[in-house]
């Protein structure tokens, strides 16, 4: 197995800027930037067919990208000379390519197959990842049946999920993607943020007696998810009489921290475990995904997991020039470092995907937010794009604006369904009728002559002029299934990974959130206490403190 050491000596630590590749994609960004996607279209008539890709059900159409076939290959020839097929086989491998916490990135272990064998530390582990579903099946099935009974005998029919991070934005994004398939005589909810009216909107209108609270914290010490816990136990105390015994009918624990959670009164037994080698963004489908398993069942869960293994394999066996995770990669790449672009707008015109876009903000932005490769030094290139983006055609009547006549280049992905699960008239045709129009009008624009062409009065022509050459990609798939997230989810998990193996960056850790964290540790104290507290913070920071407390105390 490789050390840390050695992923360094890979290829990828050739510094990026004096690559064969990257100086080549230099001077062909100097030709095609200057040439306009009209151009591109009217110089092929095959372009619309010929810049595509398709597997496991996705059709990619990139056709609609500031490239030509030179820029595609000198792409493929950066992520080759960066070490990719390399990177991606250490991955697989159980490698520990974090090299800063020294742990292997396996999330690809938690959707293998049983038959399949995955070496951490010499041990194959997907037989504790099987280990951990089946257990999570037994526990999601007695709840979903109601052989699951609280404390007063009632059944379960509210499930809260206390999180924060990964622990909350996968779970609430998955239930929010597959309500079509959840249990509908239950109720889901989802609590993250440490402002108390999260957890009193979610609780409001709920029976104690009728509520299962999943507390989902790896060391069960996180200050927003145990602050929560916390309140939540009270909570659940005040509706069931204050049992002490209660709780342990009333909430389980994904974490693995033994001592805390039975501190806390849940019954270990009703504790799942993960493992270090799962980032919290990347561990939606492990056992930190059992409030969607609860919601949409066991097996329509594991159908999710074979949808993210299947794209696990085509990113792990399809030649780059096919495989639709390193084109996607590859292309945010090209935008970010040639064309100065800050942002990638991920726009799922899918009511059912409304929080996917945020749910990738965390994916993309904590693993690739970074200003120093693997080996320390500070980066002379842009890494890590913001992502953002709205469900449909909601978008279009606030930022799209922006996107089409603003000053600003903003690369979009359009995600698209073949059919609906919601069939009422003409409402889907309509919903795809805008994806391709927006594609189309994004990249062809409307020029002066057009504008004057339909009687346009010469003062307001440049108000209407739409310049055109803004670039998107288009993933077009038949339905909205559990199989499909999966592969969504896994598609947009290696196009992040492809990103920072290109940037020689690790994407797998996330030392940027812990100073805040660690800072807000010391100021809690300093705002609760009763007397006068010595403040030695910065002149703002004791400012605010002071004018908080009179506030508070007003």
């Amino acid at each position: 197995m490789a050390t840390a050491k050695a992923i360094l000596k890979a290829p990828s630590s050739k510094p990026l800027t004096k690559r064969k590749a990257w100086a080549a994609l230099k001077a062909n960004h100097k030709t095609v930037g200057a040439v306009h996607l009209r151009k591109l279209f009217a110089d092929d008539p095959k372009r619309g067919t010929k810049f595509t890709a398709e597997a496991l059900g996705i059709y990619l159409d990139y056709s609609k990208n500031r490239i030509t076939e030179k820029t595609l290959k000198l792409l493929l020839d950066l992520a080759k000379e960066s070490g990719l097929r390399e990177r991606i086989d250490a991955m697989f491998r159980g490698d520990k390519i974090n090299i800063t916490e020294n742990r292997a990135v396996l999330h690809v272990a938690l959707r293998a197959p049983k038959s399949e064998t995955i070496l951490v530390d010499g041990k194959n582990v997907v037989p504790d990842v099987h280990a951990v579903l089946d257990k999570m099946s037994g526990f999601c099935n007695r709840i979903r049946s109601g052989e699951w009974k609280g404390h007063t005998g009632k059944r379960i029919k509210n499930v809260v999920n206390i999180g924060i991070g990964g622990s909350d934005l996968g779970p609430v994004m998955a239930y929010e993607a597959l309500k079509h398939y959840s249990q509908r005589d239950m109720n889901f909810r989802f609590v993250s943020n440490v402002d108390g009216t999260d957890f009193a909107e979610a609780v409001v209108d709920l029976d104690a007696t009728e509520t299962l609270f999943i507390v989902s914290s790896k060391t069960f010490t996180t200050l927003e998810t145990m602050t929560n816990a916390h309140t939540a136990r009270d909570w659940a105390l005040k509706g069931l009489g204050g049992d002490e015994k209660s709780i342990a009918k009333h909430f389980v624990a994904v974490s693995t921290n033994a001592a805390e959670v039975s501190k806390f009164g849940i019954d270990t037994a009703n504790m799942f475990g993960f493992w270090d080698w799962v980032g919290g963004r990347y561990s939606m489908d492990s056992a930190i995904g059992l409030s969607s398993m609860v919601a949409i069942g066991p097996e329509n869960f594991r159908a999710m997991l074979n949808g993210f293994h299947e794209m696990d394999e085509h990113f792990r066996t399809a030649p780059f020039e096919r495989n639709l995770p390193v084109l996607l990669g590859l292309l945010a790449v090209w935008y970010t470092d040639f064309f100065g672009s800050q942002t990638v707008a991920v726009l799922p015109y899918e009511q059912y995907l409304k929080r996917f876009p945020a749910y990738l903000q965390q994916l993309t932005m904590e693993s690739n937010g970074k200003h120093v490769t693997l080996d320390g030094k500070t980066v002379n290139y842009e890494t890590g794009p913001i992502y953002w983006g709205e469900p449909g055609t909601n978008g279009q009547h606030s930022f799209y604006q922006l996107i089409h006549q603003g000053t600003r280049l903003i690369p979009c992905d359009f995600i698209a369904f073949g059919k609906t699960l919601n069939v009422l008239g003409a409402h889907h045709d309509i919903l795809v009728a805008n994806v391709c129009a927006q594609t189309e009008a994004l990249a062809f624009g409307k020029t002066e002559k057009q504008v004057k062409a339909e009687g346009t009065a010469d003062w307001l022509v440049p108000h209407r002029v739409f310049d055109g050459n803004r670039p998107s990609n288009t993933l077009l798939l038949e339905t909205l299934t559990p199989e499909s997230l999966g592969k969504l989810i896994a598609l947009y998990e290696h196009s992040v990974f492809t990103q920072g193996t290109v940037w020689n960056i690790d994407s797998f850790d996330q030392w940027g959130v812990e100073l805040g964290k660690v800072l807000a540790q010391r100021i809690v104290p300093e705002l609760g206490s009763k007397t006068e507290p010595k403040l030695e913070h910065d002149s703002s920071t004791n400012a605010l403190i002071r004018r908080y407390r009179k506030l508070k105390e007003a």
